[in-house]
Protein backbone atom coordinates (compact mmCIF):
# COMPACT_ATOMS: atom_id res chain seq x y z
CA UNK A 1 0.00 0.00 0.00
CA UNK A 2 1.38 3.43 -0.94
CA UNK A 3 1.89 6.12 1.70
CA UNK A 4 2.76 9.79 1.98
CA UNK A 5 6.13 10.83 3.42
CA UNK A 6 5.99 14.02 5.47
CA UNK A 7 8.67 16.18 7.00
CA UNK A 8 7.90 14.86 10.49
CA UNK A 9 8.93 11.32 9.49
CA UNK A 10 12.37 12.29 8.20
CA UNK A 11 14.43 11.93 11.42
CA UNK A 12 13.23 8.35 11.93
CA UNK A 13 13.74 7.52 8.26
CA UNK A 14 17.27 8.97 8.23
CA UNK A 15 18.23 7.10 11.40
CA UNK A 16 16.92 3.78 10.08
CA UNK A 17 18.57 4.31 6.71
CA UNK A 18 21.89 4.93 8.45
CA UNK A 19 21.55 1.64 10.34
CA UNK A 20 20.79 -0.27 7.14
CA UNK A 21 23.64 1.55 5.40
CA UNK A 22 26.19 -0.38 7.52
CA UNK A 23 28.33 2.71 7.98
CA UNK A 24 28.05 3.94 4.39
CA UNK A 25 25.62 5.25 1.82
CA UNK A 26 26.48 8.86 2.59
CA UNK A 27 25.65 11.22 5.43
CA UNK A 28 21.99 10.69 6.46
CA UNK A 29 21.84 14.12 8.12
CA UNK A 30 22.69 15.87 4.85
CA UNK A 31 20.11 13.74 3.06
CA UNK A 32 17.48 14.62 5.62
CA UNK A 33 18.14 18.33 5.16
CA UNK A 34 17.84 18.02 1.37
CA UNK A 35 14.51 16.19 1.58
CA UNK A 36 13.15 18.61 4.19
CA UNK A 37 13.96 21.57 1.97
CA UNK A 38 12.35 19.89 -1.05
CA UNK A 39 9.20 18.92 0.85
CA UNK A 40 8.82 22.44 2.24
CA UNK A 41 9.12 23.87 -1.26
CA UNK A 42 7.22 21.29 -3.30
CA UNK A 43 5.12 19.21 -0.87
CA UNK A 44 5.17 15.63 0.49
CA UNK A 45 6.35 12.58 -1.44
CA UNK A 46 4.27 9.57 -2.43
CA UNK A 47 6.01 6.29 -1.57
CA UNK A 48 4.68 3.58 -3.86
CA UNK A 49 4.50 -0.06 -2.86
CA UNK A 50 6.30 -2.20 -5.48
CA UNK A 51 3.21 -4.37 -5.94
CA UNK A 52 1.33 -1.25 -7.12
CA UNK A 53 3.81 -0.37 -9.89
CA UNK A 54 2.44 -1.08 -13.36
CA UNK A 55 4.42 -3.79 -15.11
CA UNK A 56 5.06 -1.52 -18.12
CA UNK A 57 5.94 1.61 -16.09
CA UNK A 58 9.44 3.04 -16.57
CA UNK A 59 11.26 3.29 -13.23
CA UNK A 60 14.59 5.13 -13.08
CA UNK A 61 16.56 4.85 -9.81
CA UNK A 62 18.52 7.91 -8.66
CA UNK A 63 21.40 8.22 -6.21
CA UNK A 64 24.53 10.02 -5.08
CA UNK A 65 27.95 8.60 -5.93
CA UNK A 66 31.32 9.26 -4.33
CA UNK A 67 33.45 8.86 -1.22
CA UNK A 68 31.50 9.61 2.00
CA UNK A 69 34.50 11.53 3.33
CA UNK A 70 34.12 13.96 0.41
CA UNK A 71 30.33 14.19 0.64
CA UNK A 72 30.66 14.99 4.34
CA UNK A 73 32.30 18.31 3.35
CA UNK A 74 31.03 18.92 -0.20
CA UNK A 75 27.30 19.57 0.16
CA UNK A 76 25.10 19.09 -2.91
CA UNK A 77 22.86 21.82 -4.29
CA UNK A 78 19.88 19.44 -4.43
CA UNK A 79 19.19 19.87 -8.14
CA UNK A 80 21.85 17.44 -9.40
CA UNK A 81 19.85 14.18 -9.17
CA UNK A 82 16.98 15.69 -11.14
CA UNK A 83 19.48 16.78 -13.81
CA UNK A 84 20.80 13.21 -13.99
CA UNK A 85 17.25 11.85 -14.28
CA UNK A 86 16.37 14.26 -17.10
CA UNK A 87 19.58 13.45 -18.96
CA UNK A 88 18.80 9.74 -18.87
CA UNK A 89 15.18 10.32 -19.88
CA UNK A 90 16.43 12.30 -22.87
CA UNK A 91 18.75 9.43 -23.82
CA UNK A 92 15.93 6.87 -23.50
CA UNK A 93 13.37 9.07 -25.24
CA UNK A 94 10.82 8.42 -22.50
CA UNK A 95 9.77 10.02 -19.23
CA UNK A 96 9.94 8.03 -16.00
CA UNK A 97 6.79 7.02 -14.16
CA UNK A 98 8.66 6.70 -10.85
CA UNK A 99 12.10 6.81 -9.26
CA UNK A 100 13.59 4.45 -6.66
CA UNK A 101 16.66 4.08 -4.42
CA UNK A 102 19.58 1.96 -5.63
CA UNK A 103 20.47 1.30 -1.98
CA UNK A 104 18.69 1.73 1.34
CA UNK A 105 21.52 3.32 3.29
CA UNK A 106 22.37 6.82 4.48
CA UNK A 107 21.86 9.64 2.00
CA UNK A 108 20.94 7.28 -0.82
CA UNK A 109 17.61 6.47 0.75
CA UNK A 110 17.02 10.23 0.62
CA UNK A 111 18.15 11.26 -2.87
CA UNK A 112 15.15 9.67 -4.67
CA UNK A 113 12.86 11.44 -2.19
CA UNK A 114 14.45 14.75 -3.20
CA UNK A 115 13.76 13.83 -6.83
CA UNK A 116 10.21 12.79 -5.97
CA UNK A 117 9.45 16.06 -4.23
CA UNK A 118 11.02 18.20 -6.95
CA UNK A 119 9.40 16.37 -9.88
CA UNK A 120 6.16 15.01 -8.43
CA UNK A 121 7.22 11.45 -9.24
CA UNK A 122 6.36 8.68 -6.77
CA UNK A 123 9.25 6.82 -5.14
CA UNK A 124 9.08 3.03 -5.20
CA UNK A 125 9.46 1.45 -1.76
CA UNK A 126 12.29 -0.90 -2.75
CA UNK A 127 15.98 -0.85 -3.68
CA UNK A 128 18.72 -2.90 -5.32
CA UNK A 129 21.19 -3.48 -2.49
CA UNK A 130 19.19 -4.08 0.67
CA UNK A 131 21.93 -2.12 2.45
CA UNK A 132 24.73 0.07 1.01
CA UNK A 133 27.58 -1.16 -1.20
CA UNK A 134 30.46 0.92 -2.59
CA UNK A 135 30.26 -0.04 -6.28
CA UNK A 136 27.53 0.36 -8.91
CA UNK A 137 27.60 -3.20 -10.22
CA UNK A 138 26.74 -4.48 -6.73
CA UNK A 139 22.99 -4.42 -7.32
CA UNK A 140 20.39 -7.16 -7.18
CA UNK A 141 19.09 -5.45 -10.33
CA UNK A 142 22.26 -6.40 -12.17
CA UNK A 143 22.58 -9.81 -10.50
CA UNK A 144 19.19 -10.79 -11.92
CA UNK A 145 19.58 -9.39 -15.42
CA UNK A 146 18.86 -5.64 -15.50
CA UNK A 147 21.76 -3.69 -17.11
CA UNK A 148 22.91 -0.51 -15.39
CA UNK A 149 23.55 1.26 -18.70
CA UNK A 150 22.86 3.68 -20.06
CA UNK A 151 23.43 5.78 -16.98
CA UNK A 152 23.57 9.55 -16.53
CA UNK A 153 25.83 11.46 -14.17
CA UNK A 154 25.47 15.09 -13.08
CA UNK A 155 27.77 17.52 -11.28
CA UNK A 156 27.12 20.52 -9.09
CA UNK A 157 27.97 23.02 -11.84
CA UNK A 158 25.40 21.73 -14.32
CA UNK A 159 27.62 19.16 -16.03
CA UNK A 160 25.97 15.98 -17.31
CA UNK A 161 27.35 12.91 -19.06
CA UNK A 162 25.85 9.65 -20.28
CA UNK A 163 27.81 6.41 -19.97
CA UNK A 164 26.76 3.33 -21.92
CA UNK A 165 28.70 0.09 -21.51
CA UNK A 166 25.90 -2.23 -22.54
CA UNK A 167 25.61 -5.16 -20.15
CA UNK A 168 29.05 -4.58 -18.60
CA UNK A 169 28.08 -3.09 -15.23
CA UNK A 170 31.59 -3.37 -13.84
CA UNK A 171 33.03 -1.21 -16.63
CA UNK A 172 30.15 1.24 -16.11
CA UNK A 173 31.25 1.57 -12.47
CA UNK A 174 34.89 2.10 -13.49
CA UNK A 175 34.07 4.87 -15.95
CA UNK A 176 31.51 6.56 -13.68
CA UNK A 177 33.98 6.48 -10.76
CA UNK A 178 36.55 8.29 -12.89
CA UNK A 179 34.03 10.96 -13.90
CA UNK A 180 32.96 11.36 -10.26
CA UNK A 181 36.55 11.89 -9.13
CA UNK A 182 36.95 14.61 -11.75
CA UNK A 183 33.72 16.25 -10.62
CA UNK A 184 35.29 16.73 -7.20
CA UNK A 185 34.72 13.31 -5.64
CA UNK A 186 30.91 13.44 -5.53
CA UNK A 187 28.22 13.39 -8.20
CA UNK A 188 24.61 12.30 -8.75
CA UNK A 189 23.44 9.53 -11.01
CA UNK A 190 20.45 7.90 -12.69
CA UNK A 191 20.89 4.27 -13.75
CA UNK A 192 19.36 0.78 -13.98
CA UNK A 193 16.25 2.02 -15.77
CA UNK A 194 13.70 -0.80 -15.83
CA UNK A 195 10.06 -1.70 -16.18
CA UNK A 196 7.78 -2.29 -13.23
CA UNK A 197 7.84 -6.03 -13.84
CA UNK A 198 11.61 -6.02 -13.36
CA UNK A 199 11.26 -4.01 -10.15
CA UNK A 200 9.05 -6.75 -8.73
CA UNK A 201 11.43 -9.46 -9.89
CA UNK A 202 14.82 -7.99 -8.88
CA UNK A 203 14.36 -5.40 -6.12
CA UNK A 204 14.36 -5.89 -2.36
CA UNK A 205 10.88 -4.76 -1.35
CA UNK A 206 9.74 -2.15 1.17
CA UNK A 207 13.13 -1.03 2.44
CA UNK A 208 12.02 2.59 2.89
CA UNK A 209 9.25 1.31 5.16
CA UNK A 210 11.84 -0.83 6.92
CA UNK A 211 14.16 2.13 7.47
CA UNK A 212 11.29 4.13 8.92
CA UNK A 213 10.37 1.22 11.21
CA UNK A 214 13.97 0.79 12.39
CA UNK A 215 14.47 4.48 13.09
CA UNK A 216 11.18 4.74 14.96
CA UNK A 217 11.93 1.66 17.09
CA UNK A 218 15.25 3.13 18.26
CA UNK A 219 13.70 6.52 19.05
CA UNK A 220 10.70 5.09 20.92
CA UNK A 221 12.96 2.82 22.98
CA UNK A 222 15.07 5.78 24.05
CA UNK A 223 11.98 7.79 24.95
CA UNK A 224 10.69 4.90 27.06
CA UNK A 225 14.02 4.27 28.77
CA UNK A 226 14.21 0.81 27.18
CA UNK A 227 17.15 -0.93 25.48
CA UNK A 228 17.17 0.41 21.89
CA UNK A 229 19.21 -2.53 20.57
CA UNK A 230 16.68 -4.99 21.95
CA UNK A 231 13.86 -2.97 20.38
CA UNK A 232 15.76 -2.94 17.11
CA UNK A 233 16.04 -6.72 17.22
CA UNK A 234 12.30 -6.97 17.86
CA UNK A 235 11.52 -4.62 14.97
CA UNK A 236 13.61 -6.70 12.56
CA UNK A 237 12.25 -10.03 13.77
CA UNK A 238 9.23 -10.06 11.46
CA UNK A 239 11.07 -8.77 8.38
CA UNK A 240 13.40 -10.16 5.71
CA UNK A 241 16.26 -9.05 8.05
CA UNK A 242 15.12 -11.19 10.94
CA UNK A 243 18.40 -12.06 12.71
CA UNK A 244 20.28 -9.47 14.80
CA UNK A 245 23.35 -10.40 16.81
CA UNK A 246 25.31 -8.20 19.21
CA UNK A 247 28.91 -8.78 18.15
CA UNK A 248 30.83 -6.44 20.43
CA UNK A 249 30.57 -3.73 23.06
CA UNK A 250 33.52 -1.46 23.76
CA UNK A 251 35.47 1.67 22.85
CA UNK A 252 37.05 2.67 19.55
CA UNK A 253 40.83 2.52 20.01
CA UNK A 254 42.12 3.33 16.53
CA UNK A 255 40.87 4.41 13.10
CA UNK A 256 42.85 4.28 9.85
CA UNK A 257 40.96 6.01 7.06
CA UNK A 258 42.01 7.26 3.63
CA UNK A 259 40.21 8.56 0.56
CA UNK A 260 41.48 6.99 -2.65
CA UNK A 261 40.09 6.25 -6.13
CA UNK A 262 36.69 7.63 -5.14
CA UNK A 263 36.29 5.49 -2.00
CA UNK A 264 36.80 5.83 1.74
CA UNK A 265 38.87 2.80 2.75
CA UNK A 266 40.28 1.76 6.07
CA UNK A 267 40.13 -0.16 9.31
CA UNK A 268 38.96 0.50 12.84
CA UNK A 269 39.90 -1.24 16.07
CA UNK A 270 38.05 -1.35 19.39
CA UNK A 271 38.65 -2.77 22.84
CA UNK A 272 35.90 -4.23 25.04
CA UNK A 273 34.98 -2.34 28.17
CA UNK A 274 36.65 -4.99 30.35
CA UNK A 275 39.79 -4.89 28.20
CA UNK A 276 39.59 -8.61 27.45
CA UNK A 277 38.47 -8.60 23.80
CA UNK A 278 39.41 -6.81 20.58
CA UNK A 279 37.36 -5.92 17.52
CA UNK A 280 38.62 -5.18 14.02
CA UNK A 281 36.47 -3.65 11.28
CA UNK A 282 37.42 -3.37 7.60
CA UNK A 283 35.51 -0.90 5.43
CA UNK A 284 35.27 0.40 1.87
CA UNK A 285 32.72 3.19 2.28
CA UNK A 286 30.69 0.55 4.18
CA UNK A 287 31.70 -1.90 6.90
CA UNK A 288 32.61 -5.19 5.21
CA UNK A 289 33.80 -7.49 7.96
CA UNK A 290 33.90 -7.71 11.75
CA UNK A 291 36.51 -9.83 13.56
CA UNK A 292 36.47 -10.39 17.32
CA UNK A 293 39.73 -11.67 18.79
CA UNK A 294 40.73 -12.59 15.26
CA UNK A 295 37.63 -14.72 14.64
CA UNK A 296 35.11 -13.90 11.92
CA UNK A 297 31.80 -12.69 13.35
CA UNK A 298 30.05 -11.02 10.40
CA UNK A 299 30.93 -10.54 6.73
CA UNK A 300 29.44 -8.86 3.69
CA UNK A 301 26.71 -9.01 2.41
CA UNK A 302 25.35 -9.32 5.97
CA UNK A 303 25.23 -5.96 7.74
CA UNK A 304 27.92 -4.81 10.19
CA UNK A 305 26.47 -1.80 12.02
CA UNK A 306 28.29 0.41 14.53
CA UNK A 307 25.92 2.05 17.00
CA UNK A 308 26.58 4.58 19.74
CA UNK A 309 26.56 2.52 22.95
CA UNK A 310 23.92 4.31 25.00
CA UNK A 311 21.52 5.67 22.39
CA UNK A 312 22.06 3.24 19.48
CA UNK A 313 22.53 6.15 17.08
CA UNK A 314 24.27 4.75 13.96
CA UNK A 315 27.86 5.85 13.32
CA UNK A 316 29.07 6.10 9.73
CA UNK A 317 32.58 5.16 8.65
CA UNK A 318 33.53 8.77 7.97
CA UNK A 319 32.56 9.78 11.53
CA UNK A 320 34.27 6.94 13.40
CA UNK A 321 36.79 8.35 15.85
CA UNK A 322 38.95 7.43 18.82
CA UNK A 323 37.15 7.09 22.14
CA UNK A 324 33.62 6.46 20.90
CA UNK A 325 31.69 3.97 23.03
CA UNK A 326 29.99 1.57 20.66
CA UNK A 327 27.80 -1.47 20.27
CA UNK A 328 28.50 -3.39 17.05
CA UNK A 329 25.72 -5.57 15.69
CA UNK A 330 25.40 -7.96 12.77
CA UNK A 331 22.13 -8.20 10.85
CA UNK A 332 21.18 -10.91 8.36
CA UNK A 333 20.31 -10.00 4.79
CA UNK A 334 17.38 -11.30 2.71
CA UNK A 335 17.70 -14.56 0.81
CA UNK A 336 17.84 -12.79 -2.56
CA UNK A 337 21.23 -11.37 -1.44
CA UNK A 338 22.66 -14.74 -0.39
CA UNK A 339 22.33 -16.72 -3.62
CA UNK A 340 25.50 -17.89 -5.42
CA UNK A 341 24.79 -15.34 -8.18
CA UNK A 342 24.52 -12.51 -5.66
CA UNK A 343 27.58 -13.55 -3.64
CA UNK A 344 29.65 -13.58 -6.84
CA UNK A 345 28.86 -9.86 -7.26
CA UNK A 346 28.93 -8.55 -3.68
CA UNK A 347 30.10 -11.35 -1.41
CA UNK A 348 33.51 -11.47 0.33
CA UNK A 349 35.41 -12.49 -2.81
CA UNK A 350 34.18 -9.36 -4.63
CA UNK A 351 36.16 -7.32 -2.09
CA UNK A 352 39.16 -9.69 -2.11
CA UNK A 353 38.46 -10.65 1.49
CA UNK A 354 39.99 -13.98 2.59
CA UNK A 355 36.72 -15.40 3.91
CA UNK A 356 33.86 -17.50 2.63
CA UNK A 357 30.40 -16.13 3.28
CA UNK A 358 28.77 -17.61 6.37
CA UNK A 359 25.45 -16.18 7.62
CA UNK A 360 25.76 -14.15 10.79
CA UNK A 361 23.18 -16.31 12.56
CA UNK A 362 25.54 -19.27 12.05
CA UNK A 363 28.72 -17.42 12.99
CA UNK A 364 27.08 -16.09 16.15
CA UNK A 365 24.27 -18.44 17.29
CA UNK A 366 23.36 -15.96 20.03
CA UNK A 367 24.47 -12.42 20.91
CA UNK A 368 27.80 -12.21 22.72
CA UNK A 369 29.64 -9.93 25.14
Amino acid sequence: MSWLLTEEQLPDLARGAAVLGTGGGGDPHVGQLLVRQAIREFGPVTVLDPDEVDDDALVIPTAQMGAPTVVFEKLPRGTEPVAALRALEDRLGERASATMPIECGGINSMIPLVVGARTGLPVVDADGMGRAFPELQMETFGVYGVPGSPMAIAGERGETAVIDTGADNRRMEWLARGVTVRLGGAAHIAEYSMRGADVKRTAIPRTLTLALTVGRAIREAREAGADPVARLADALGGTLYRHLRVLFRGKIADVERRTEAGFARGRAAAVSFDGEHKLELVFQNENLVALVDGELRCVVPDLVCVLEAERAEPITTETLRYGQRVTVVGISTPGIMRTPEALAVFGPSAFELPYDFTPVEQLVPSSVL
